[in-house]
């Protein structure tokens, strides 16, 4: 899988206050800095492997699809389905793709892509370099009540919109595919049921519709190794 991974200033005075505030503006984080790093993203180094599950039920469709992640390796390990139901385990590394099977490069590597990218996404945007654009208060895709809208745009045309509440952590998306050759779509979910696994903040459990029928996304077995043990750290 091929990732291009992914100021505030305040003047108190003159001439004084002016290098305080020149400095905190080379300092100070991006907007999708700081979310990332609400979501684990100064933890992310001290993990060693992540564990989860990627439970699925949108348009008629459910899937299940089970993962061993080693970051720092680039290693993982899929348990689950291929696309005609028969169960597979495969453990593969992303930079040998080239070497791998091809349902591995064509169905289970972008499965992959997709799950962590749900997983994560907050950390994601933020290594992908994400054009990212504060909307102020907004009304809530899904359910009632506003929050602080963040759009987040890669191109050509995907856009995420994360509603964040008071503590920078996203309750809300919506997603609007524009991808040219791909027919357009929409979905909206809340986020809930975080789980903190070692340092990362991870919402286990999103619910809405994609164009216009029930959507649920829901993380099960989640835990991590840290860096230097082999016990897996249960979400909790």
């Amino acid at each position: 899988m091929t990732k291009s991974r992914l100021a505030t200033i305040f003047c108190l005075s003159f001439a004084v206050f002016a290098l305080v505030a020149t400095a905190r503006a080379q300092t100070a984080p991006s907007l999708g800095e700081q979310i990332a790093k609400v979501h684990g993203l100064e933890g992310f180094g001290h993990i060693d492997a992540i564990r989860f599950t990627f439970n699925g039920e949108v348009l008629g469709h459910s899937v299940s699809r089970s993962w061993v992640w080693w970051p720092k390796t680039g290693q993982i390990s899929y348990e689950g389905e291929d696309k005609d139901g028969n169960p597979v385990k495969v453990t593969y590394v992303e930079s040998q793709l080239d070497a791998a099977p091809a349902n591995v490069r064509d169905q289970i590597e972008p499965a992959f892509g997709n799950d962590t990218y749900n997983l994560i996404f907050p950390l994601q945007a933020y290594w992908d370099g994400a054009a990212i654009t504060d909307k102020g208060t907004q009304k809530l895709p899904v359910g009632t009540g506003s929050a602080r809208e963040v759009e987040v745009s890669y191109a050509p045309g995907d856009i995420w919109n994360l509603f964040l509440g008071p503590n920078d952590r996203v309750v809300a998306f919506d997603f609007h595919r524009g991808e040219s050759g791909l027919k357009p779509s929409l979905a909206v979910a809340t986020w809930g049921a975080y789980k903190k696994a070692g340092p990362l903040l991870i919402s286990t459990d999103r619910r809405g519709t994609a164009d216009g029928q029930p959507l649920r996304v829901w993380i099960t077995n989640l835990a991590v190794k840290l860096a230097g043990s082999d016990k897996w750290v249960n979400a909790q």
